[in-house]
């Protein structure tokens, strides 16, 4: 069974730290998390450039399997967005 990717990013805020628990709480056991924490960056940088080749613009932001999800192009995080991005199903 194939890995499904779900990218959190963060600012290290309060909002954000919900969305990393509602992220983990849906996350299917084929489901991979990771929190890339945007205000403390990643040693090469390569966090906030993969955040831009997203698309992402407002933060907490979730981008699974490589596609930003629908909830998070303007009115953030939320349960029914992260269902239709596929958050909590196995591939």
């Amino acid at each position: 069974m194939q890995k499904r990717t779900v990218e959190v990013f963060t600012a290290g805020c309060h909002l954000c730290d919900d969305a990393v628990t509602l992220v983990k709480e849906m996350a299917c056991p084929s489901c991979e998390v990771v929190v890339h924490d945007l205000a403390k960056g990643c040693e090469s940088d390569d966090c906030r450039e993969q955040a831009r080749r997203y698309g992402v613009t407002t933060v907490p932001a979730v981008v699974v399997d490589g596609a930003l999800a629908a909830c998070c192009r303007g009115g953030g995080v939320d349960r029914d967005g992260l269902t239709a991005a596929g958050v909590g199903v196995a591939r």
